[in-house]
């Protein structure tokens, strides 16, 4: 997973990112890039299985590091898709709800966006 990818989706973390490092940020939220991965897949199922809706929801669950979280999509604004995510990183409480963007290119990509 590139680091740039990584960086763009944590910093939609509550506004309070961009005055912490990004690796004290992973570990505060107990995400691991194989965590981040997962939950990646199920965000672009959600972008590729048609068109998403407000309301839809999918679970997902990182077998390997027992972390789960859902992902909602919260709103949908011309060609860009608004989601929340709610993290549970194992033997952990919920982490606070996580916003993130993708919006569609004009090559027809969706691409994460701050």
């Amino acid at each position: 997973m590139p680091a740039v990818l990584l960086a763009l989706f944590l910093s939609g973390i509550l506004g309070v990112v961009d005055a912490k490092p990004l690796s004290r940020i992973i570990a505060e939220m107990g995400l691991s890039p194989e965590d981040y991965q997962v939950l990646s897949a199920t965000t672009s199922a959600m972008l590729t299985g048609g068109a998403p809706s407000v309301g839809q929801e999918r679970s997902w669950v990182n077998e390997q590091t027992g972390t789960k979280g859902t992902v909602r999509v919260r709103d949908i604004r011309g060609n860009c898709v608004h989601f929340q995510h709610f993290v549970q990183p194992a033997g952990a409480a919920p982490n606070p709800e996580i916003r993130t963007r993708q919006c569609k290119d004009a090559s027809g990509n969706w691409i994460l966006t701050p």
